[in-house]
C-alpha cells in the first residue's frame, strides 16, 4: 500500500495503530476464546428472549454491527437502549432474560455504567466488550470480553473498533455453534493483515476536496460506514452523514450531486444488488461515488476489496482498508489526526 507519510513526516498515532489492528485481534481471539466458548454455551441451554445494546461513539456503530449479527444469523431481537434512560432520567428498563452487551473502550462512562447496574438487577446477564479490564463498566458485567488492544493514544480509535467487532463476531460464532464462522474468527488476523496492503489512496483528491458526503451500506456494512462517517467527521472536519441505502431514498437523496460524492460500502450477501443498484442511481445522476466492496457500478472509483470471505468478516477488512485513507485525508486538509480540535480519548457522559 502506499504510505500516508513521507522521509519527513513521522507516522502518526492513528496510523501506526491502524497497523497494529491484526496483531491485536490475534491476541483478542486467543484469550477469549474460551470465555466465549463457555458464553455461547450457556446462551444456546438458556436463549435470551431479546438482546439490548449500550454504547456512545465508535463503540456505538459496534453495536449496529452486533445487531445485524444477532438478528441475521441468530434471530435474536437486538434493542439500542439510550444510556441516559437510567443515569439522567432515573428509570430502568425491564431487562429480565435479556442479554445486556456493553461496549466501550475505556469502559469509564458513567451513564453505561448506570445502565449496565440496572440491567444486572433485573436479571440480565451482563456482557462488557471493553480495554480496560479493570474500569467501572467491566466491574458492572458479570462476563467481561476483554479487547486487548493495548493502549490507544490517537484521539480516533482504530484498532480497539476493530477489536470490537472481532468480539462480537467471536462471541456470535460461539453462540451458534455455526463452523464456518468459527473458522472465520481464527482468520481473521490474516484476513486484516491483506485489508491493510490494499491501497485506498485513490480516493484521496476526491475526499480530501469534500464539505459534505454520504456513506452508505446495508446489514453489517452499515455498522462500519457509520465508523467511517464519524471518522471523517472527527479527524478531517468533513460533514460526512453515514445512512442506509434505503434510507438514502427517502429525502437525502436529494443533496448527492456532483459537489456531494457518495461513499458506499458492500459485502457479499443479499444486499448486494440493492447496493449495486443505488450506486448506479447516484453515479446516473453525476454523483461522484467511490465503491468499497464488491458492488460493481458503472462510473464510480472502485476500491480494492475483501473477496471470497464471509460477509460478516468484510466489514472489518473494510474499515481496516478505510483508516489509512482516512489518516492521509486528514492531514491533506491540514489536521492532526490524533488531535482532533474539541476533542480528547476519553469522554465521560451522563
Amino acid at each position: 500500500m502506499t504510505d500516508s507519510t513521507d522521509a519527513k513526516t513521522p507516522p502518526t498515532l492513528m496510523l501506526g495503530e491502524t497497523r497494529e489492528a491484526p496483531d491485536a485481534v490475534a491476541r483478542l481471539i486467543a484469550a477469549n476464546e474460551a470465555t466465549c466458548e463457555e458464553l455461547g454455551k450457556r446462551l444456546r441451554d438458556r436463549r435470551p428472549q431479546f438482546a439490548v445494546t449500550c454504547a456512545r461513539g465508535s463503540s456505538d456503530s459496534a453495536a449496529t454491527y452486533a445487531k445485524y449479527l444477532l438478528e441475521l444469523h441468530l434471530d435474536t431481537v437486538v434493542a439500542s437502549v439510550g444510556p441516559s434512560v437510567a443515569s439522567i432520567y432515573g428509570r430502568r428498563p425491564r431487562m429480565r432474560d435479556a442479554l445486556f452487551i456493553a461496549i466501550s473502550q475505556s469502559g469509564k462512562s458513567p451513564d453505561l455504567v448506570t445502565l449496565a447496574e440496572a440491567a444486572g438487577d433485573d436479571g440480565a446477564l451482563t456482557v462488557a466488550i471493553v480495554n480496560d479490564t479493570e474500569s467501572p463498566l467491566a466491574e458492572r458485567c458479570e462476563v467481561v470480553l476483554p479487547l486487548h488492544a493495548g493502549p490507544e493514544r490517537s484521539v480516533a480509535a482504530t484498532k480497539s473498533y476493530i477489536a470490537s467487532l472481532a468480539a462480537v463476531l467471536q462471541l456470535g460464532a460461539h453462540w451458534s455453534g455455526d463452523t464456518g464462522l468459527l473458522e472465520t474468527v481464527q482468520r481473521l488476523p490474516d484476513l486484516l493483515g491483506d485489508a491493510l496492503s490494499r491501497d485506498w489512496q485513490a480516493a484521496l483528491p476526491m475526499l480530501a476536496g469534500a464539505q459534505s458526503l454520504y456513506v452508505i451500506g446495508r446489514g453489517p456494512g452499515f455498522a462500519v460506514a457509520q465508523e467511517a462517517a464519524l471518522k471523517l467527521k472527527e479527524t478531517s472536519g468533513i460533514h460526512a452523514e453515514a445512512l442506509s441505502s434505503a434510507e438514502m431514498k427517502h429525502g437525502p437523496l436529494r443533496l448527492a450531486g456532483p459537489d456531494f460524492p457518495v461513499m458506499l460500502f458492500s459485502q457479499d450477501d443479499q444486499a448486494l444488488p440493492e447496493l449495486a443498484g443505488t450506486g448506479a442511481d447516484l453515479t446516473g445522476r453525476d454523483v461522484p461515488v467511490i465503491a468499497c466492496g464488491p458492488a460493481a457500478i458503472t462510473d464510480a472509483l472502485a476500491l480494492p476489496g475483501a473477496a471470497g470471505i464471509h460477509p460478516f468478516a468484510q466489514p472489518l477488512a473494510t474499515i481496516q482498508s478505510f483508516y489509512p485513507l482516512a489518516e492521509a485525508v486528514s492531514r491533506a486538509r491540514g489536521f492532526d489526526p490524533d488531535r482532533p480540535p474539541h476533542l480528547s480519548k476519553v469522554t465521560e457522559t451522563r
